[in-house]
């Protein structure tokens, strides 16, 4: 299993609250076909920055799809927030 896959799957699915880099962030976690596509948004709270992602999990391959935002950014976030 990847890195990242363990990561989004500490979040519980339904809503949570996590710190990133001193900040909280509201983090909605839900998952579909029967948990092998994952979509998740963070959204700081008090401020507008936010995270969005699409996780496909494919026999294959897992797949980490970022929506209108750097990969970079999205694996930051991922591989560093820490529960409240």
């Amino acid at each position: 299993m990847s890195k990242l896959r363990e990561r989004i799957q500490k979040l519980p699915i339904g809503y949570s609250v996590v710190f990133f880099k001193s900040k909280k962030y509201g983090v909605s976690r839900s998952d579909f076909n029967n948990g092998r596509s994952v979509k998740l948004f963070a959204e700081e709270l008090g401020d507008n920055d936010f995270i969005s992602l699409n996780y496909y999990i494919t026999d294959q391959a897992d797949c980490l799809k970022p929506c209108e935002m750097p990969k970079q950014k999205v694996i930051d976030f991922l591989n560093g927030y820490q529960f409240a």
